[in-house]
């Protein structure tokens, strides 16, 4: 048993190490990305919504979260560089920024890898953005601002990503579930038929 949690430590050590720390912080986004889709994806099969777990929208939620992760962990290192401290007005100011800046930035990156993998069209991404991006940025205000105080104010930077997916798993499952629910692009084309 302490030969496992000298490992354990020895790994975890390695991993958030700043030569594995993209990779790192890489692989969470992916695999939570992934897990996430799962989860929806379960309970869209138990509630008779979908008739069999989709593969190929697992592989494709888990691909957006490598870019995602990519970006924050770029953003992550941007704004403590930036904005190095941890008093609450720095804090307050770091999530407000995040907020604002970052957020529509991932929902427009996790948009446009979906669409690439896909092999939508430039219009039908814009639709699908027009119809979504609003119910996705909404619930980020309602999720992340809390969990953001946490990571800025307690967390080194090296911690963010896996804390903040962590947090998003919760929150990738309602993703999957925006992302792949068609009754708001049937109602928007009906509407548009009227």
């Amino acid at each position: 048993m302490i030969a496992l949690a000298k490992w354990f430590r020895t790994a975890t050590k390695t991993a958030f190490s700043k030569k594995y720390l993209l990779l790192t912080n890489v692989a969470i986004s992916v695999s939570l990305s992934g897990v996430g889709d799962i989860i929806e994806q379960h309970y869209e099969i138990y509630s008779g919504e979908l008739a069999a777990w989709d593969r190929r929208r697992t592989r494709f939620m888990s691909i957006s979260g490598m870019t995602v992760g990519v970006f924050c962990h770029g953003w992550y290192n941007f704004m403590d560089r930036r904005f190095p401290g941890r008093t609450i007005g720095l804090v307050l100011k770091k999530v407000l920024i995040d907020q604002t800046v970052a957020s529509p930035i991932v929902i427009f990156l996790f948009f446009a890898t979906l669409a690439v993998l896909k092999r939508s069209s430039w219009e039908e991404m814009r639709h699908e953005i027009r119809d979504k991006f609003i119910r996705l940025y909404t619930a980020e205000w309602v999720v992340w601002p809390p969990a953001q105080i946490v990571n800025f104010y307690f967390l080194p930077t090296k911690y963010r990503v896996l804390y903040d997916n962590t947090i998003s798993l919760g929150y990738d499952v309602y993703t999957s579930y925006v992302i792949n629910d068609e009754s708001s692009a049937t109602a928007a084309t009906n509407a548009q038929k009227d």
